[in-house]
């Protein structure tokens, strides 16, 4: 990862016990009557896709989330730069000393965009209809952190999770919400802090059709309502606008903020999926800023005056993932095989221009719980062959391997290089590769979601500081993408996440992490420190380990002009 090992989540969890010991959740550092608007010109930024769809609940991937970011809050936010808690809807909450109740406390004064109330009552909305989602939504590939986080449905229906944190939710008065629990966890209140779980317009998701959707022939899901492409309306310190998919998306200054508002009266993202493009778009003036610059270009605008770099903190993981339930890859020998056919360490050397390191495990070093000690799997193809040949194969054995098309991610800069490369040394390591690709959005996540690809690069970027946001997201539960079912690793992972004494948890993860790496669902192979590349004149953009970055600090020399 590049950095010191910081130990994030100590932080967060010491925080959070200290909370739901003095049963208070921060201080109101930003009421109503924030800083007057200023006209701050239009700042276009580049990105690499379009977003899914911008309804928090319904999506994953880093470009839908960057921008509802914008446009929606949750109760509790990051402090900027950091995986530090801090009030954002709730002033404050209260944690009930069995950890099953939590008390928001919320702001008041606070309105949607559709001049709506922000309230207790619309808090309890949203998380009851994330709840009682049904049909196509309980798909994997929608509600997809509602399942990580809190479990099943109120209505489970065939192959969903039947168990559920989620007991309930009540608005005592007009500013408190109380979230109840079926069972207690040390990662709640983190978790709270996901984009998935932004408070949108009770009103709005009615109008608009937010739980209108479907299955498509492919079994990836597929919003039909206009609120997540049309009026998605949160409380956020930008309203939505526009989009043209395939060209922009406009957000705009929502100048009846409750607190300090933007400087920039819009923001427009402009999807350009080439690397290359984003770079020269920049240089020429056509966007201020882009994120998931090429390691290799980095020097390159660090050598113009024009331009700057910022660095995001490493906290990702990129990695080849494995559905056990495609044969061979449900026999361990086959998997140990993939493993050492994987040259990462060249991968890493020649991908990341230095700003990557090759991972042993599934969670970047900073967070608690990393190994030290876990199985390691280095580039061996004549073993791999001989793993092979165990398991009753003759090579070359044949797999397919998925790779995305257009598109760029923190841990995955280039694709198509990565599979390339990988699928040389696997090559050589006895496999003959069967190439599979699609758009990255929504047709390769749903595929790999939905349990349609053998073996797939994909990766991860943290949510939030804690073990949990990491093996807890991937091997926790069931899920089609992995097609495996181990109780062992499951238990385990229940166990550390249901502990609150730091150092326990840290030993339960531990061995959950040496658990993982023993049965090899997949291989890790690269964290990064992702770089984003801005023009000179922009200020104030605070690169966040999470990406969770508020385009409302960012100011312009000059006027943008859109692009």
């Amino acid at each position: 990862m590049g950095r010191q090992r910081l130990r994030l989540v100590a932080v967060l969890g010491t925080l959070v016990l200290a909370l739901a010991a003095a049963g208070c959740g921060g201080d109101d550092d930003g009421g109503s009557g924030g800083g007057e608007a200023k006209g701050g010109g239009t700042l276009v930024f580049g990105t690499s896709a379009d977003p899914v769809v911008l309804d928090g609940s319904l999506v994953s991937d880093g470009e839908s989330l960057r921008v509802i970011d914008q446009i929606f809050e949750t109760l509790i936010s990051l402090k900027p730069g950091t995986t530090e808690l801090e009030p954002a809807l709730a002033e404050s909450w209260e944690i009930s000393d069995d950890g099953l109740q939590y008390t928001f406390k919320l702001r008041e004064g606070v309105k949607f965009h559709d001049g709506e109330p922000f309230n207790a009552e619309a808090v309890c909305t949203n998380f009851d209809r994330w709840y009682n989602f049904k049909g196509s939504f309980q798909n994997s590939s929608a509600s997809y952190y509602w399942q990580t986080v809190f479990g099943g449905f109120k209505t489970p229906e065939e192959g969903s999770p039947e168990d559920s944190f989620y007991k309930s939710c009540e608005a005592t008065d007009e500013n408190t919400a109380v979230l109840n629990l079926t069972k207690p966890s040390s990662s709640i209140l983190g978790a709270l802090s996901l984009t998935a779980f932004a408070i949108a317009s009770p009103k709005a998701l009615e109008e608009f059709g937010a739980d209108e959707g479907k299955v498509d022939e492919e079994g990836i899901f597929q919003p039909t309502g206009s609120f997540g492409t049309e009026h998605p309306v949160g409380t956020g310190p930008f309203k939505f606008e526009s989009w043209t998919r395939g060209d922009r998306l406009t957000i705009a200054r929502n100048d009846d903020y409750w607190g300090d508002k933007a400087t920039l009266e819009k923001v427009i993202f402009r999807p350009i999926d080439d690397n290359a493009a984003r770079l020269q778009a920049l240089q020429s003036g056509e966007i201020q800023g882009y994120d998931l610059v090429e390691p290799q270009d980095v020097k390159t605008i660090e050598g113009d005056d024009k331009l700057q770099v910022l660095d995001r903190p490493a906290f990702n993981v990129g990695y080849v993932g494995f559905n056990q339930k495609m044969k061979p890859l449900d026999d361990i020998k086959v998997r140990q095989a993939i493993a050492y056919g994987l040259n990462r360490k060249e991968v890493v050397d020649e991908f990341y221009g230095g700003r990557g390191e090759v991972a042993k495990e599934f969670m970047p070093p900073e967070v608690t719980g990393y190994a030290d000690d876990v199985t390691e799997y280095e580039f061996d193809p004549e073993k791999s062959k001989e793993l092979l040949r165990e398991a009753g194969l003759t090579p070359p054995v044949k797999i397919e391997f998925w790779y995305p098309s257009d598109v760029s991610r923190p841990y995955m800069p280039d694709p198509k290089r990565n599979f390339e490369a990988f699928s040389a040394s696997l090559k050589e390591a006895g496999f003959q590769i069967v190439p599979k690709t699609a758009p990255w959005s929504p047709d390769y996540l749903g595929a790999v979601d939905e349990g349609k690809a053998q073996v797939y690069l994909l990766g991860w970027t943290g949510d939030f500081g804690d073990p949990d946001n990491f093996v807890g997201t991937f091997f926790q539960t069931p899920q089609k993408a992995w097609g495996f079912d181990n109780k062992e690793i499951f238990d385990k992972l229940n166990e550390a996440e249901a502990e609150t004494d730091l150092d326990a948890r840290e030993g339960l993860y531990q061995e959950a992490n040496k658990l993982i790496m023993d049965f090899l669902p997949g291989v890790p192979y690269v964290h990064t420190k992702p770089a984003l590349a801005f023009q000179a004149d922009v200020q104030g953009y605070e690169p966040s380990p999470v990406s969770l970055e508020s385009f409302a600090t960012v100011t312009l020399g000059g006027d943008g002009e859109e692009g």
